[in-house]
């Protein structure tokens, strides 16, 4: 899956597993040219972050609840009403709106 953000197509990983959501991007020291989605999940935490990124909250259609742009180390995100977290790079949500859809 691609979601293509200001002419650029960024990959999407999707985390399922227990190891790759608790690791995801903890100590990751290069810039992020892709993005994290956490399915099923309403809670976003930034912990052991070395880089700022965005954050965004969808529903079960991927339509956007919240979104918080240049999230730094060290917090923690509840949306009770999300279905999916999704990890940005820097500066990539800022041309979505709430109820936008990422495709």
């Amino acid at each position: 899956m691609e979601i293509k953000i200001n002419n650029k197509k960024y990959e999407v990983r999707e985390y399922t597993n227990f190891s790759n959501r608790f690791k995801s991007l903890k100590f990751v020291f290069e810039p992020l040219d892709y993005i994290i989605k956490f399915p099923n999940k309403k809670i976003a935490n930034t912990y052991f972050f070395v880089q700022n990124v965005d954050i965004c909250f969808t529903d079960k259609k991927n339509r956007i609840i919240s979104k918080y742009e240049n999230v730094r180390s060290e917090k923690l995100l509840f949306e009770f009403s999300a279905y999916n977290v999704f990890f940005l790079p820097l500066g990539c949500i800022k041309e979505y709106r709430i109820n936008d859809i990422l495709k």
